[in-house]
């Protein structure tokens, strides 16, 4: 299982690191190591045929899952369907989730969870351009 690394941390910021993707097994959450006050956000991968040994629900907090690589099928409530790399799905509070790696490759995915509702301004409705020396 990876482990999250502190890279760095300043008072406005804080970087961390599970390590490579490629060979990324198990579950790791990253909240508490990079202080997050906002969401949960986590790593997992389910080897081929593995899938999460239960479903679970939310009460206050929707989840985004983005599926970095491999393919499966997911389930909320009774509705099955075929999630692969590339697919984004949001599942609601308030109902049962799963999901199942059916690729000969691992299902790699990041599961981010935030308050249902909380969402107000965004992009450039909560952004300012600013002015700032590039010391990139």
């Amino acid at each position: 299982m990876n482990e999250i690394k502190i890279q760095e941390k300043g008072a406005k910021f804080a970087h961390v690191t599970i390590g490579s993707l490629k060979n990324f097994e198990g579950k790791q959450f990253v909240k508490d190591a990079s202080d997050a006050t906002s969401c949960e956000i986590s790593f997992g991968s389910l080897p081929e045929g593995a899938s999460v040994p239960f479903f679970h629900s939310h009460k206050e907090n929707e989840e985004n899952y983005i599926i970095l690589s491999g393919a499966g099928k997911f389930q909320v409530d009774d509705e099955v369907f075929d999630v692969a790399e590339g697919s984004v799905i949001r599942v609601s509070t308030n109902c049962d989730r799963n999901l199942k790696c059916t690729s000969p490759e691992a299902m790699t995915y990041i599961c981010i969870q935030a308050k249902e509702g909380s969402l107000g301004a965004y992009t450039m409705t909560d952004a300012e351009i600013t002015e700032r020396e590039n010391l990139l």
